[in-house]
């Protein structure tokens, strides 16, 4: 077996990579980023490697990769199933498997709290590929934090040249990180990009879509040809302010990323149908009594009443966005807006219904994938002519 450096030509979906005691730790904000926040969801998110991938192009039949992942076990839940490492050659699916071991983070959502255990390194192989040359990708999971140790192969590797066509750049929030997908390659993300034809650069970020400066500036720098933001629901789940200062912040935001790319397609998104906060404000608690009942749940702490005070629910939210769009595209005739309901909506919640009461399951990834898809990468889409 060939040992192959571990090197940034081989990443791809990745803002940063950090080198540890142990490999190579892929986040999706940069460092500076990073260090204007110090608030542990955030931190987890990002270090999750929602939408990054080893991508190079061998004659090998084996691949092994060893990394360090770190699971969560979250107390009085069932067990997370393990995080997949999902194996495409030549662009199709070939496989997927999980590496035993890792550190284990144990989460205490009614108490806050959280326990670090360190574990061992873990091996993922793959087997059996084809002898030709072939491009080989390895999609990270897209919830577990992932440290790269070491690759090898049975046959040398070279890094694979830019592919060319669209660089996707999308941020948004747990949903668009991943929730419960099935794995790393079917993330309503990750199915809308193969599906358009374009780059996935992922910025879905799990409770941290919070209209922060530091992403809008993380956006606006990082090289993009088409770009989206799905904003709403964490600005809900956190209670995190009021109708006055939302606008407002939705306005930087958008200028912020306006200084980087003037011309870029932009598209607005608002949430998805969540039946919890579409008249009841935040936050989001966990549901102690299904907790009790081994069951993960959350509940709307709001009062519908404190909407007249400025108390924000998705209702108020899709108004907002949807004004702040048409008012800006007068000016600005790359910016579209699309309404999260037209992605899952009041028909789907009753074939697939959030199993928390916030998070699509697999089943309605795969079907907010293909709708993006159809809605914004196909001709007349805000996306269709520039991804042609």
């Amino acid at each position: 077996m060939h040992s192959i450096p571990l090197t940034p030509e081989l990443l791809r979906g990745a803002l940063d990579l950090e080198r540890t005691a142990h490999g190579l730790l892929p986040h999706r904000l940069p460092a500076r980023a990073r260090a204007q926040c110090t608030d542990p969801q955030l931190a987890l998110a990002e270090s999750q490697p929602s939408g990054v991938r080893l991508v190079f192009r061998t004659r090998a039949t084996t691949v092994e990769l060893d990394t360090l992942p770190t699971k969560r076990v979250y107390v009085g839940a069932p067990p997370r199933p393990e995080g997949l490492y999902d194996l495409l050659v030549d662009g199709r699916p070939a496989g997927s498997a999980s590496v035993a071991g890792g550190h284990t983070l144990t989460i205490d959502l009614a108490t806050g709290t959280a326990e670090h255990r360190p574990g061992p390194v873990g091996t993922v192989r793959f087997t059996g590929l084809p002898e030709a040359a072939k491009v080989v990708e390895i999609w990270l999971p897209y919830d577990e934090t992932t440290e790269l140790v070491a690759l090898r192969t049975d046959a040398p590797v070279e890094p694979v040249p830019d592919p060319g066509g669209k660089v996707w750049l999308h941020h948004g929030s747990s949903v668009s990180h991943g929730s419960v997908a099935a794995s790393p390659t079917t993330t309503w993300p990750a199915l809308a990009a193969s599906l358009g034809g374009v780059q996935l650069i992922n910025l879905g970020l799990g409770g941290g879509a919070l209209l922060d400066p530091f992403t809008a500036r993380t956006l606006r720098d990082t090289p993009a040809d088409l770009i989206s933001v799905k904003l709403g629901i964490n600005v809900v789940n956190t209670d995190l302010m009021r109708l006055r200062a939302f606008g407002p912040a939705v306005h930087g935001f958008l200028d912020t990323i306006r200084d980087g790319h003037p011309d870029t397609p932009l598209l607005v998104v608002s949430p998805i149908l969540c039946p919890m906060h579409e008249d009841t404000p935040g936050p989001s608690l966990m549901d102690v009594a299904a907790l009790s009942e081994g069951r993960l749940r959350f509940r709307a702490a709001g009062d519908p009443a404190e909407k007249a005070s400025g108390k924000l629910t998705l209702g108020v939210i899709r108004e907002e966005l949807s004004r702040i769009v048409r008012e800006r595209a007068a000016e600005d005739p790359h910016l579209n807006y699309l309404d999260g309901r037209d992605l899952y909506g009041e028909a789907d919640l009753g074939e697939l219904p959030l199993p928390d009461g916030l998070h699509p399951d697999a089943a309605a990834h795969r079907r907010i994938g293909e709708r993006f898809a159809a809605l914004a990468f196909t001709p007349g889409g805000p996306f269709g002519k520039s991804a042609a």
